[in-house]
């Protein structure tokens, strides 16, 4: 994964945050967060959906019956960095609930279908993370 990982980011750095191939046209950006076990660095790609005031991302994991790793990480450490297009920018995360994670969610399945593939393969609710500006 990781080396599958690398060629989009070099991909994104080096094309304004443009990717090609599954990702061409969506939105995508380099999320940055801090390992909540090892503490380490991490930097994961994934789509987003714009928001008013913020971003939101999935963690879907591709319908994988876990969160993906990064999850954990915001838990632990939710001061986080993004790359989007050529932004860079500081963002605190929080998980939506209710009516506003449904009305996120129901976008996104909507505009990516991939998304309600990955809800039917597992039988946990993935979770949406809101990501706002850093005050």
């Amino acid at each position: 994964m990781s080396d599958w990982n690398d060629k989009i980011i070099d991909e994104f750095r080096a094309n304004g945050g443009q990717v090609g191939g599954q990702f061409a046209g969506a939105p995508l950006l380099l999320l940055h967060t801090i390992g909540a076990k090892s503490g380490e660095p991490r930097v994961h790609p994934m789509m987003y959906q714009k928001m008013d005031g913020g971003y939101a991302v999935f963690a879907s994991k591709g319908g994988a019956p876990t969160n993906p790793d990064w999850y954990y990480n915001l838990l632990a450490h939710p001061q986080v960095r993004a790359e989007i297009g050529t932004d860079k920018v500081k963002l605190v995360p929080r998980v939506a609930t209710g009516t506003e994670r449904e009305r996120i969610w129901s976008a996104q399945k909507a505009a990516y279908p991939g998304f309600a593939d990955y809800e039917r393969k597992t039988s946990r609710q993935i979770p949406v993370v809101v990501l706002e500006p850093a005050p």
